[in-house]
């Protein structure tokens, strides 16, 4: 199991839930930064052993236009996932100036994480 958010100037941001939100969220990005963070859960299902940790990533943006943000909204990808937006998206991608961690945190998954938990999680 995972679960991501995208935490914004102190504000933790999910899955937004209008038109406006999606513009407020990504306007916001727009010649900043923000941190994704992303939890991963494990369990061995034969000796019942969990384990779980954190993984974070920080991405920071040039200026995003107009136009190219409506373009993400109309599209509708925004909604589907936290933050709104996605940063492997043809649209986004040229806007991004740096990630600060793993992109494949930022994408959802913590592969090196996922990797040590897993490992973790058959030791004992």
């Amino acid at each position: 199991m995972d679960f991501e958010v995208v935490v914004y100037k102190g504000s933790i941001r999910e899955k937004p839930s209008s038109k406006e939100e999606a513009r407020e969220f990504i306007k916001g990005y727009s010649g900043s930064h923000a941190e994704v963070v992303g939890s991963v859960l494990i369990s061995n299902l034969k000796t019942g052993i969990r384990k779980g940790g954190w993984d974070r990533a920080e991405v920071y943006f040039h200026d995003i236009p107009d136009e190219v943000i409506d373009n993400l909204i109309e599209e509708g990808i925004t909604f589907n996932v936290a933050g709104g937006l996605m940063l492997e998206h043809p649209l986004t991608l040229p806007f991004v100036e740096a990630v600060v961690g793993a992109t494949d945190t930022v994408m959802g998954l913590s592969k090196a994480l996922t990797e040590k938990l897993i490992w973790e999680a058959q030791q004992q």
